[in-house]
């Protein structure tokens, strides 16, 4: 069995999705260790261990929360030596991706970012990637060891397999060198109720057609339990606030199912969505880019289309 060491994500101790996901691909190529970071680590064992953690590494020294990512990178690269793990596997936030980049570096390890799939046995690992705006998918092989990868959100479907998960505080030691870059000030964004945009397996889209009213939209989102996107003339025109953009300048999602609503289908924008799963296009413009690439296309006014999809699923759902 190959050690494969999984850097985790959590806010506050609340394991993200992703990470669970990642853990579900660590579990088929031998025993994952999860290495936990900042305030809250030692309350993601538990959940991590119900998805195959065997062992749980927390690293609290306070230049993981204080600094920039050089801490986390020297701590991962320390605790490979350490585990002596063939594989380390993350998800792909802004954040791990630089933490990836910097540690392939450090190690010189080879680096796979934004895996749609990952496989392999003892010795070797393949991945697949989704490039040229998700036109294409290509499969590469990393040599040597450990191999570096980052994982996209919902690649995979997360499943429980349960594990000792024993707690350990990780013996790792923080250079001042990696403290010198410091946060001043952070501030998280305020709660929705709605899941993650770039964690959602459902994500409904509002775009030029909404004409600024997006309740249609949120109505059929809340309903799914879905997250709320918007295009890129949305957020310009200032209907929808940019955090919340879907596309090659915003956020890129890869969701089971996307639902664009009043949105043409720019290049820009497909860019950010067309690896969803299944994808229904609502626009009353028969001639949309964006219907060239739909599992379900409906013409017709988002308007009238939406709250009537809305009223059918709060009917079946009773």
């Amino acid at each position: 069995m190959t050690n494969v060491l999984v850097i985790t994500d959590h806010i506050a101790g609340e394991v993200t999705k992703p990470t669970l996901e990642v853990l579900t691909i660590a579990a088929g190529f031998g025993d994952p260790i999860a290495v936990a970071f900042g305030a809250g680590a030692e309350l993601t064992a538990t959940r991590l261990a119900v998805y195959g953690a065997t062992k749980n590494l927390t690293v609290t020294d306070e230049a993981v929360d204080s600094a920039l990512v050089a801490p986390k990178v020297e701590a991962v690269a320390q605790l490979i030596e350490q585990t002596g793990a063939a594989l380390v596997l993350a998800p792909a936030t802004l954040e791990l991706n630089e933490v990836a980049g910097r540690l392939a570096v450090r190690i010189n390890a080879g680096l796979i970012t934004n895996a749609v799939g990952v496989t392999g046995g003892e010795g070797s690992v393949s991945t697949e990637q989704s490039v040229f705006a998700g036109d294409w998918t290509v499969t590469a092989s990393v040599g040597g060891q450990p191999a570096v990868v980052t994982v996209k959100p919902n690649s995979v479907a997360a499943q429980a397999a349960p594990a000792d998960g024993t707690v350990e505080a990780a013996q790792v030691t923080i250079s001042e060198g990696a403290k010198r870059a410091r946060i001043t000030k952070s501030e998280p964004k305020a709660a929705s109720g709605r899941p993650e945009l770039t964690e959602a397996r459902i994500v409904v889209s509002g775009g030029n057609g909404t004409k600024g009213d997006f309740s249609a939209v949120e109505g059929l989102a809340d309903v799914l339990g879905a997250a709320v996107g918007a295009s890129r003339v949305a957020v310009d025109s200032g209907w929808y606030p940019h955090s919340y953009q879907v596309g090659q300048t915003g956020k890129t999602v890869s969701p089971q199912l996307y639902i664009a609503a009043g949105i043409s289908g720019a290049i820009q924008h497909r860019a950010g969505m067309q690896t969803s799963k299944n994808i229904v296009v609502i626009n009353s413009d028969e001639e949309a880019p964006i219907f060239a690439i739909a599992d379900l296309g409906i013409v017709g006014d988002l308007h009238e289309v939406l709250p009537q999809a809305t009223d059918k699923v709060k009917q079946i759902k009773g």
